[in-house]
């Protein structure tokens, strides 16, 4: 069987390693097949079995071009033909890892978790590192990529960490030598709300031969629920975790596609450290696990920042849960009040922004869909693109324990991402193009089969 494949690009300039999917006419059962350009080079097709049926076949390629390629269908690949080049599974590093892979752009490992409520024990990509600069942005294997966290962890619901309270089943729905396509299912551990209780998830995950990004998209059980003082409908939290070591920064500066408006600061954590300290001090509660906590928050200027929010999750059963309500809803009301107030004013500019060098190494930017965080001095940088604009993020870059997060909630911890969106997160050398990788992410080939 032979069929036309046209692929044809919006934008202009070259595509490198794109990834393209296609339906034909037919039943084709083999998993790989070739197509052949107009100049004569050969192109892998990997079948999809996901998405064929009826009669009907789809397949990814990855392709790299520049405005328009004409694909024909070829033959299969036959056994014993030359080894074909494509993602490479690794020997794994974590004891709760699915799976590690050689992209040919990217060394990861994705992990299932391991319910310990610690930042070692989260689902996620749990290490990471760009084959173009060798650089592992998450070396500890005690932060990740692709947390999701409210409503759910709020001061509301006591503080529930989906990433770090749950295990996830991970399913293999495309695995191939130019796609991996895996799924994540896991339930929400309860916190204090009733509406947020019993719920479930998936996470898809994407990622293509030698393509510098990855895609992925979180369905959630349907909830309603206020946050912050406002009603969150099927609204989430997404955070990226990146780390650099004590006084390194993998990024130093964010940036927003069209201007970053934003606000410098975070009240909230102030407040909670604040009643952190009030609690140790104060609280009439015992037993051997707040002795504990108490013990090592001793020192509470060098404690882990995890243990400042771990003292008040309803998961951590440190104290009672009517003494979490209780509390919390101080630092929520404190809360509240700080961070309206005009103290800190919005800033709009064109510039990139320090954010190590504002209030707290935090800022809370407005709307946006595409968004980058990059080093100054190397000119790596994430890209992160949503097919829905999420309504605020949190990003903060930490030179003192170098944790850099990019995060899809806003003050207070409302969540701002819309449940279902497809995210797209590329990587490279790309601080001085970001805006051209980030439309490309946004705008695909148009592929047809006339």
């Amino acid at each position: 069987m032979s069929a036309i494949i046209m692929v044809t690009d919006p934008l202009p300039g070259r595509r490198e390693h794109e990834p393209i999917t296609f339906t034909v006419e037919g039943d084709l059962q083999e998993p790989l097949r070739w197509a052949t350009t107009d100049t004569g080079e050969r192109v892998v097709l990997q079948r999809l079995a996901s998405q064929s049926s009826g009669g009907r076949t789809s397949f990814v390629a990855v392709v790299s071009f520049e405005q328009r390629l004409r694909l024909t269908l070829g033959e299969p690949l036959l056994d014993g033909e030359a080894v074909v080049a494509g993602i490479r599974v690794l020997p794994g590093r974590e004891s709760d890892g699915f799976v590690r892979l050689d992209t040919g752009a990217f060394d990861l490992e994705l992990c299932s978790g391991k319910a310990e409520g610690l930042g070692s024990s989260k689902w996620g990509i749990r290490h990471f590192r760009g084959t173009s600069d060798g650089v592992e942005l998450l070396p500890s294997g005690n932060n990740a990529i692709g947390g999701f966290y409210g409503p759910f962890f709020t001061p509301e619901n006591g503080l529930i960490n989906p990433p770090e309270h749950t295990k996830v089943a991970i399913e293999v729905i495309e695995r191939g030598p130019i796609l991996h396509h895996y799924r994540m299912r896991g339930t929400i551990p309860d916190g204090l709300l009733d509406e947020l209780k019993g719920k479930s998830f998936t996470i898809d995950w994407s990622f293509y031969h030698r393509t510098r990004h990855f895609r992925r998209r979180y369905l959630v059980d349907h909830f309603q629920t206020v946050i912050n003082g406002r009603s969150v409908t099927n609204k989430i939290t997404v955070g990226d975790e990146f780390e650099g070591g004590p006084g390194k920064l993998v990024f130093d500066r964010f940036e927003a596609y069209g201007g970053t408006r934003y606000r410098a600061g975070d009240p909230y954590a102030g407040e909670l450290v604040a009643m952190v300290r009030e609690t140790v001090a104060n609280s009439a509660h015992d037993g051997p696990k707040f002795e504990e906590f108490r013990s090592r928050l001793a020192d509470i200027e060098s404690a882990h920042w995890d243990l400042y929010w771990r003292l008040f999750c309803a998961w951590e059963q440190v104290l009672s849960e009517d003494e979490i309500r209780e509390r919390l809803a101080r630092v929520r009301a404190a809360a509240h009040v700080k961070a309206d107030l005009d103290e800190r004013p919005w800033i709009l500019t064109e510039a990139p922004v320090d954010v190590s060098a504002t209030p707290h190494e935090t800022i809370f930017p407005g709307p946006a869909s595409k968004t980058v965080e990059y080093d100054s001095a190397s000119g790596r940088a994430m890209i992160w693109w949503t097919s829905k604009p999420s309504g605020a993020f949190q990003i903060v870059q930490r030179r003192q324990s170098g944790w850099v997060n990019w995060g899809s909630n806003g003050e207070n911890e409302c969540p701002e991402l819309p449940v279902g969106v497809d995210i797209k997160t590329a990587y490279g050398p790309f601080a001085a193009t970001w805006r051209e990788v980030a439309d490309r992410l946004e705008r695909e080939p148009t592929v047809t089969v006339p």
